[in-house]
């Protein structure tokens, strides 16, 4: 069930996202060659302390999940690029990292996503986080109200093959609000002008990720985390936003 958001609730949820974006800001600043991601993990999760909020990951076990995450942040390296479970590895030279991160705060949830590159980067690795940047922008942009969810799939999908990358949509995007995932799901790919319409009130994660030479991914032994099929290398991008009369404002905005 799809629910809407009054003006006075998406307020409340701006302390969420808030805290979703200082973490992810913390998470990056810290992340550099030789760091550990249980180190990572540990910071987000004495953050999250320290603020009072709760984890949304930590006992997480969706269907797809082989058990209860039970960890507090996602750290997805190289040719890992969603669910990544964090474990005893020291980030490298050249690491491309993607950092998922939800949490909520007075009874609200925010989730939020980053890619960077860890020490001296590789060009094509630039390019993928900033062509994965510039589709959550367009999404975002075509999160207006009147509009259709097809509307933001397809401004997705459109920068994504306009960089010659494929498109997985077995996940995607879906509903924030109380709990982590709600109604709707919000695929990297769809057709314009379809699907449901886009009204004030709708709260919604918008997550592309790409990966450079393949649409494929299957299940690391861990249990949850994902791969690509080809070793090729993924990044990750994601913002809550609300939907208002005046257009899309983004809850989890790290500026």
């Amino acid at each position: 069930m799809i629910e809407l958001r009054t003006p006075t609730q998406i307020d409340e949820m701006k302390p969420a996202g808030r805290f979703v974006a200082d973490v992810l800001l913390a998470l990056a600043d810290k992340a550099a060659v030789g760091v550990n991601l249980l180190e990572l993990d540990a910071l987000a999760h004495r953050m999250i302390t320290e603020r009072g909020a709760e984890s949304c990951y930590i006992d997480y076990h969706p269907s797809f999940g082989a058990m209860p995450f039970g960890k507090v942040l996602c750290t997805s390296v190289n040719d890992a690029v969603l669910h990544g479970l964090p474990f005893d590895y020291a980030l490298q030279d050249g690491d491309l990292l993607s950092v998922d991160f939800a949490a909520s705060v007075d009874g609200w949830v925010s989730d939020s996503a980053l890619s960077l590159v860890v020490g001296t980067p590789r060009p094509e690795d630039l390019r993928l986080i900033e062509v994965t940047t510039e589709a959550l922008a367009a999404g975002i942009a075509a999160a207006q109200p009147g509009n259709r969810l097809g509307d933001i799939s397809s401004a997705i999908a459109e920068v994504a093959r306009g960089a010659g990358l494929k498109i997985n949509t077995q996940f995607g995007g879906h509903g924030v609000g109380r709990t982590m995932h709600g109604d709707p799901h919000v695929p990297n790919d769809g057709r314009p002008g379809r699907g449901y319409r886009l009204q004030p009130g709708l709260v919604i994660a918008i997550e592309p990720w790409f990966l450079h030479t393949t649409d494929e991914i299957y299940t690391d032994p861990d249990g949850w985390t994902l791969r690509s099929a080809d070793g090729s290398r993924g990044a990750h991008m994601e913002h809550t936003i609300a939907i208002t009369a005046d257009g899309p404002l983004i809850l989890t905005d790290r500026g």
